[in-house]
């Protein structure tokens, strides 16, 4: 499932959820009324995350190809209201995901073993300590929804980036930064049911540094062509407040 395809389901979840709250009638019978107004607020999410990586090369020797797959997120939401239209929300996680790197055989040219199809495959797994600091923009509150934009940075800890491993690729094992940052940039829609706050969102996430670590020959067909390699994705979560 690609980018696009996640980007369609959730939109077409923002309509299937926004019908059942009469978002296009005149329902004027506003659950919880005065929900937004407590200085703090708790709540949790569920989601899905679709990584990718972006590469940069010192040579045009052709594109690594990065096989996604779908992720998941899971974690506690603090809020802190600021006033009717802004809110600062603190997001901690824990961030699952696999990507499948696919080396292009010519970055083999001049290896000493026979290549193998292992050797074209690298499993990255990362498990991510996430930690997101987010200003949530609001608009007004139309009868039960409100839509809102929201924007931050985050740090993570990848709990499998084999950083302090002293095997590389030589080995199969393939090594990446354990503390990384994020910049985020999304919207979503909030919800008022009759007991909770129901608020679907989606957002962009993308790394501000090199992620990778290099293996120690520096001409490695795995590492030595990469000048910078950085995660970006989106998540969709589910939020219950």
């Amino acid at each position: 499932m690609n980018t696009k395809h996640i980007s369609t389901l959730l939109i077409a979840l923002f309509l299937a959820t926004a019908s059942q709250a009469q978002l296009f009638t005149k329902e004027k019978v506003k659950n919880l009324e005065t929900v937004d107004k407590a200085t703090l607020s708790w709540g949790y999410y569920l989601g899905f995350n679709n990584l990718d990586f972006k590469f940069d090369y010192n040579n045009n020797l052709g594109d690594i190809q990065t096989e996604r797959t779908i992720g998941f997120n899971v974690g506690l939401l603090g809020n802190v209201r600021i006033n009717d239209y802004f809110d600062v929300r603190f997001e901690p996680g824990l961030v699952i995901s696999q990507r499948n790197l696919m080396y292009p055989e010519n970055y083999f040219d001049g290896f000493d073993e026979e290549i193998t199809d292992s050797d074209l495959l690298r499993e990255v797994k990362s498990t991510y300590v996430y930690f997101p600091l987010l200003l949530k923009m609001s608009t007004k509150r139309i009868n039960n929804f409100k839509p809102f934009v929201l924007a931050g940075v985050s740090t993570a800890i990848n709990l499998s980036s084999n950083e302090k491993n002293p095997d590389d690729n030589s080995a199969g094992d393939f090594r990446m930064v354990k503390n990384m940052q994020f910049f985020e940039l999304g919207f979503g829609i909030d919800f008022y049911l009759d007991r909770f706050k129901f608020t679907p969102s989606i957002r962009g996430v993308f790394a501000m540094q090199d992620e990778l670590v290099r293996d120690k020959d520096i001409n490695s067909p795995w590492t030595g062509n990469i000048s910078q390699m950085q995660t970006r994705g989106i998540f969709i979560n589910f939020t219950v407040q």
